[in-house]
Order: C-alpha cells, then sequence, then structure tokens
C-alpha cells in the first residue's frame, strides 16, 4: 500500500511539540551551563592542604564568596614529616577571573554556613604581585577547625551544668536557713531586730531634720554658707596681698635683694669663723689657749672675791675718798680733807 505524500495535521501538532520540547531541553542545559560555568575556559591551579574534612572532588572554588570554579582533582600525597602537605587539591579556575588570582593570594577550606558544605575559597591578590599561571601553587593557610570548636562547646556546657549542679545545691541551703544568708532569709528574729534599726535610723533622721539642732542649722541656715563664701573670698584677698610685689610678704616671695644679703651674710660670718679658728686674735686664742683661759677665770674669780668684801665693808674702801653730808633747808655738801 502506498503511503500518502501529504503530512496530516495531527502529526504536524506532534512534530510541533516535539521541537518545543527540545527547544525547552536546550535553553535549560544552556542556562545550567551557565550558572554552573560549564561552558567558560578554564585553568588549573595546585594548592596543598593539611586536612580537607568535607571537601568533594566537583566542590566549589570560591573567590571573595563568588563561584569562579571546581574541585578537579584532590590526591593523598605519601607520607611525610611536613603535615601541612598531606593533600594535593586541583582546582579548575574560569579564564575570566585570572586577574584576580595573584602571588599573595591564599587559598583555605571554609563552609558555607555554620554546618554547610566545604568549599575552597581563595583571596584575592594585590597588583604588587603577579597573576599565577596555569598549574601555579597557591599558598594556603589553615582554616577554623569546627570539631575542636564543637568540643570546646561541649566542655563549656559541661561547665554550665557543674554550675547549675552548684547553685542549686547553693539555693537550697539558703532555703534551708544555712549560713548567714539562709538566716537572713529564714530567721524572722533578724528580720526584727532590721526593722528595729531602721525605726531607730529612720528617728534619728527626724531628729537631724530639727531645724533647732546643729545638723539641722546646718542644713537650713544658709548664715553658714555665706560665712564660708565670705571666709574664701578674704582667703583670696589675702593671697591676692601677699601675692602683691608692693607688700612686705609679697616682696620677699618676689624680690631676692634679702636673700642676696642673708648669703652675703652668710658668707662673711664663714670667713669670720675661719679667722676666729685660724687666727692669732684674742678670739681665737680665747677658743684655743688653756693659759689664757685660765688666767681670765682666775681674774674673775678675784674680782667677784673683791665685790663680795665691797658689799659686806663697804666703808673699809671709801673711807677718806668723799663724805657726803645732808642737805637742809639752804644747806651745802661740805668736802672733808
Amino acid at each position: 500500500m502506498r503511503r500518502s505524500a501529504y503530512i496530516t495535521w495531527d502529526q504536524l501538532k506532534v512534530g510541533l511539540v516535539v521541537v518545543a520540547a527540545i527547544a525547552v531541553l536546550t535553553l535549560a542545559v544552556f542556562k545550567l551551563g551557565q550558572a554552573a560555568n560549564l561552558f567558560s575556559r578554564r585553568y588549573t591551579l595546585v594548592t596543598f592542604l593539611a586536612d580537607a574534612n568535607g571537601l568533594r572532588q566537583g566542590g566549589s572554588v570560591m573567590i571573595a564568596g563568588q563561584l569562579v570554579g571546581t574541585v578537579k582533582e584532590i590526591e593523598l600525597l605519601p607520607v611525610d614529616s611536613d603535615t601541612t602537605r598531606n593533600l594535593r587539591i586541583v582546582a579548575r579556575i574560569d579564564t575570566d577571573v585570572r586577574d584576580q588570582i595573584r602571588g599573595d593570594s591564599k587559598a583555605k577550606l571554609r563552609s558555607l554556613g555554620l554546618l554547610g558544605d566545604k568549599v575552597l575559597d581563595i583571596s584575592p591578590g594585590t597588583p604588587r604581585y603577579a597573576v599565577l599561571q596555569e598549574g601555579d601553587t597557591i599558598r594556603s593557610i589553615p582554616a577554623m577547625d569546627y570539631d575542636a570548636v564543637i568540643a570546646q562547646a561541649a566542655g563549656a556546657v559541661d561547665d554550665v551544668v557543674l554550675l547549675t549542679r552548684d547553685l542549686r545545691t547553693l539555693t537550697g541551703g539558703l532555703v534551708r536557713g544555712e549560713g548567714t544568708v539562709g538566716q537572713l532569709f529564714t530567721n524572722r528574729g533578724l528580720y526584727d531586730q532590721f526593722q528595729g534599726t531602721m525605726a531607730r535610723t529612720n528617728a534619728m533622721l527626724v531628729r537631724l531634720q530639727n531645724p533647732n539642732g546643729s545638723i539641722g542649722r546646718l542644713i537650713d541656715d544658709p548664715r553658714l554658707y555665706n560665712n564660708t563664701v565670705r571666709m574664701v573670698a578674704s582667703m583670696d584677698s589675702l593671697v591676692r596681698a601677699v601675692s602683691s610685689s608692693e607688700g612686705t610678704l609679697g616682696r620677699l616671695l618676689r624680690d631676692d635683694t634679702l636673700y642676696t644679703r642673708f648669703v652675703s651674710i652668710a658668707a662673711n660670718a664663714d670667713s669670720v669663723m675661719k679667722l676666729v679658728h685660724s687666727g692669732d686674735g684674742l678670739a681665737s686664742r680665747l677658743l684655743t689657749d688653756q693659759t689664757l683661759y685660765d688666767q681670765l677665770s682666775k681674774l674673775t674669780t678675784n674680782m667677784n672675791a673683791v665685790l663680795e668684801d665691797v658689799r659686806r665693808n663697804p666703808s673699809r674702801y671709801t673711807r677718806g675718798l668723799v663724805n657726803f653730808g645732808l642737805f637742809g633747808s639752804g644747806g651745802k655738801k661740805e668736802e672733808k680733807p
């Protein structure tokens, strides 16, 4: 039987649906490829990590938080003394961001969020360093160890549990009235004593507020304040007068003439003392000559004896020298030979 050369409407509709499905699929693949950078040109860079826990082949590579490539290969290196290079990571990076990755760029492992997927994050470089080329190595820096953080958090939780237990013991003792603080919470006698103390304190405050008392007058009477203000003003005037260069105290404070004279007097006194100690004069001999001292002492003793005898028997020394007569009315003094 010969097939008809004409296309029916039903066949055309089926063909259009198939073409539309293929077009939608092609567009979806293209958009997904753009989103995942599947169709962009890429080059490879290498970095070394001590630990890549959570990072998988095909994982994301990011620069400043933006997706720029994928992890091509994760290779476990042979055992070596350098434990910071246990893994060799090969990353495929879009050539469009080649200028961002330079000699001072650093790679580290981080997570998207607290518990998100692990990604290889590369920090942008600066213009002072050259752009890394195909196969170059990026320096790595240690990443935060979330397992250690969680272990520390677990230790902190244990401490909180112990603290809660101690607080429970402490509050239990307070409720049972143990210790001074517990007695304050549970003992009625202490409360009554505190009430009495507060009442006496209130009574004392009432007495202090009495306007006729000393404290009350200090609080209410402005005269003390005014007197204090006047006293401060007087002291200020006194200080100004003392500071003035016209007064005696001011000249003593400011003029160095008196000081200069004192210095001169001290120098002269020092010279005199040197002369007294080192010269041959009377003062020096009085200080150093024992014989002169003995003679002066003997002379003083004899003089004292003579004066004492004169006081006891004055007529013995004045006889025949001067004779004083009494003056009468119109009388005259007569002298006897």
